[in-house]
């Protein structure tokens, strides 16, 4: 485990050794960084490299994968003269999901657990499930009792344990923890565990390398955790220290208008959420209704750090743009469209603007009759 990065508490400075199955930090129960800092490749020894996201593997935390199945390099497609939008959804397990998870599997084949937990409202838990299945591992998923069924066939499929959780999210989550700290046991989770961070901030590389070594003026993702857009800040990050780019693109981080926690908080100008809990409400977005992200003040750190905002959008708004995306021959689902309902009308001008759509529609089908006024 001596190749193995440390863990750090970004919060207390805390550090946990490499090879360590513990999942946050011991002192304030905080997620985790890695004590990691990579220089990317040059462009041009990019070219011939294997065409799957470990083509960046001296910006990886782990090189040498048995676990992948070939995720990364997804197409760019323009929607306008001005914005683009990297296919996500056509990942392996059909989400952006898969950046992380296998390096989440990669990491648990090398500490060989007795078993491997995930909690999930569908997507990670099925990039868990199936990276997991590649490398041998026994894993169950905890999921919200509401989870999509199309969802949890995927999650079967991959032969992992399905744990129903009543309530919303954040007990899926707590459930997921209890469960976590019992010995043995590898936390697969695409919030607490740094390395899922270093996967999705491989989107960013991808960007990079297909724009000749530029990015796009504006960068906007969706935030629910913030798994996406804390990988676009560390590639950022990586890439200026290199001198790989000159400047930075502004960082947009997009919500539902039913549940914006870190928006609101935005809105405050505060660095971190307030005490009291944030109020979870049905909403067609369902992959981003996190009403307490643990590592909110990263979020808006990184929002302010890269000169963005956030943005939200209500649900009808999600609706027409799934409808849209679907009439242009992307169907994603409803999560997906929440980056193009925040931009479509033209909000960022002449800018140009990259949006990722990071799930298959086949996930949760198309969008029901509203449910709620």
């Amino acid at each position: 485990m001596m190749s193995l990065p440390d863990f750090v508490c970004p919060a207390d400075g805390t550090r946990v050794r490499a090879g360590s199955l513990a999942w946050c930090c011991p002192v304030c129960r905080g997620p985790l960084d890695l004590d990691f800092h990579p220089t990317p490749t040059d462009l041009k020894a990019l070219a011939g490299r294997v065409n799957s996201l470990w083509r960046y593997a001296g910006s990886l935390p782990l090189a040498a994968p048995e676990v992948s199945l070939g995720e990364g390099r997804t197409p760019l497609v323009e929607l306008t003269e001005t914005i683009t939008a990297k296919l996500d959804f056509l990942m392996p397990t059909l989400s952006f999901k898969d950046r992380g998870a296998v390096l989440l599997a990669e990491l648990a084949r090398r500490l060989a657990p007795e078993r491997v937990v995930a909690d999930s409202s569908g997507n990670a838990g099925t990039a868990v499930a199936a990276y997991t299945a590649r490398a041998g591992l026994d894993c169950t998923v905890y999921v919200p009792a509401t989870t999509s069924p199309k969802k949890l066939e995927q999650i079967r499929a991959h032969g992992a344990h399905i744990e129903a959780v009543p309530g919303d999210r954040e007990a899926t989550a707590l459930a997921a923890r209890a469960a976590a700290d019992e010995p043995g046991t590898f936390y697969a989770s695409h919030v607490h565990n740094p390395y899922f961070l270093h996967g999705t901030k491989t989107y960013v590389l991808e960007l990079w390398e297909d724009l000749g070594g530029r990015l796009p003026d504006v960068l906007v993702v969706p935030v629910g955790n913030g798994t996406l857009l804390l990988g676009a800040a560390l590639a950022l990050r990586e890439l200026h220290s290199a001198g790989q780019i000159g400047r930075f693109p502004a960082l947009y981080g997009v919500q539902s208008a039913a549940v914006a926690p870190v928006a609101a908080a935005w809105a405050e100008g505060a660095a971190d959420l307030p005490a009291e809990p944030y109020p979870a409400r049905p909403t067609y977005a369902e992959g981003i209704a996190i009403p307490r992200p643990p590592r909110a003040r990263q979020i808006l750190a990184a929002v302010r750090q890269f000169g963005g905002g956030f943005l939200t959008v209500p649900d009808p708004a999600i609706a027409s743009a799934q409808r849209d995306l679907a009439a242009r021959g992307l169907f994603v689902e409803t999560t997906a469209a929440v980056c193009w309902a925040a931009v479509r009308g033209g909000r960022f001008g002449e800018r140009s603007v990259a949006v990722p759509l990071c799930g298959a529609g086949v996930k949760s089908g198309v969008v029901p009759e509203p449910r709620w006024a």
